[in-house]
């Protein structure tokens, strides 16, 4: 699809982070919020009148025949995503889709295939893969600084708050620990072999709310991903994430928690979000801005987005929806 140098975006979905994603783009210089979706008429309402978005739909179809409309942002519930993103890639239009891609690699592999078959552009949002420290460490890593990598273990636990919010629709491990299992297969470029997991569901939500998966890969590292949506209501930390990267030659330390402040009033502590999607002084940045800003440059370019594959975000969910397998039936799940 041949697309003039400013990008007409849709946004598909307008929860939370469909509001989030809204925000950022229609601030954005060489993008045009052309169109936003969702099934409830008031919160769509309440989001165009706010944004002062001209196309309204309801039905995420009726979007899709927009001749207007370039490029997507698809930003539900994680079901929903094979059935949009296949109608999507057939009408054309260019998608960058929420991660996780699917539920399960059955439905991940239908979306390839439609991707492959597609004028249009695709990527799923892995957000983690555009924060500048993480984006370092990997390049620490490919410079061969650290030597061969043997040992990863990483931590991504939100207050309880969220997950009661969030456990209904997804599991803590998938819903977050799916970032680091994918920045562990970034970095070492191995596939993964087998996987042992746990979950704890002290909740009443669907899904459990703390999970722990490990995993070998193929090169001999062990990798170990925590994710507990469970903190304390008074955690002051946005999210508690941080991981290590241990090598033959040297280690890394990401601290994502840390958010280089914290506000300290009558409430108590709190450490907010300085880097994904913060919005000082009314305007939004960060690295989903700059996640959106590289989509948006490939869609300009006519190039495929390379930071982030359709197959990679594939093996990520290969790898969680192992692990989640291994958590129900107490059994090593092998990926060979």
């Amino acid at each position: 699809m041949g697309v003039a140098k400013t990008v007409r975006w849709g946004v598909i979905g307008l929860g939370w982070f469909g509001e989030v994603h809204v925000d950022a783009l229609s601030a954005m210089p060489g993008i045009e919020l052309a169109a936003v979706c969702t099934r409830r008429p008031d919160r769509l309402k309440e989001i165009a009148d706010r944004y002062g978005v001209p196309r309204r739909y309801t039905d995420y179809r009726e979007l899709l025949d927009d001749p207007d409309v370039d490029a997507l942002s698809i930003v539900t519930h994680i079901n929903d995503h094979r059935h949009i993103a296949i109608d999507a890639l057939r009408a054309g239009k260019h998608v960058l889709l929420e991660k996780p891609m699917a539920p399960d690699v059955a439905q991940c592999d239908e979306i390839l295939a439609a991707a492959g078959e597609s004028r249009g552009l695709f990527m799923v949002g892995h957000i983690c893969r555009f924060d500048p420290r993480v984006a370092l460490a990997k390049q620490a890593i490919d410079e061969g600084r650290i030597g061969r990598i043997i040992s990863m273990h990483a931590r991504r636990n939100l207050s309880k708050t969220i997950g009661r919010q969030v456990l209904d629709k997804i599991s803590a491990l998938l819903g977050d620990g799916i970032h680091d299992a994918d920045l562990m297969l970034w970095f070492t470029g191995s596939r993964p072999v087998t996987v042992y997991a746990q979950e704890v569901h002290p909740g009443t939500n669907k899904y459990p709310d703390a999970g722990w998966a490990m995993f070998r890969l193929e090169n001999d590292a062990v990798g170990v991903v925590e994710s507990v949506w469970c903190l304390p209501e008074t955690t002051p930390y946005q999210i508690d994430a941080r991981m290590e990267v241990l090598g033959t030659e040297g280690a890394l330390y990401i601290n994502c928690g840390e958010a280089g402040l914290e506000i300290h009033d009558r409430h108590g502590a709190r450490l907010p979000d300085t880097l994904y999607w913060p919005k000082p002084f009314g305007e939004r940045f960060g690295v989903l801005r700059a996640e959106l800003r590289y989509f948006a440059n490939c869609v300009v370019e006519g190039r495929r987005p390379d930071r982030i594959t359709p197959e990679e975000s594939r093996a990520a969910v290969a790898l969680m929806a192992a692990a989640g397998e291994s958590a129900r039936t107490g059994q090593v799940v092998s990926l060979a």
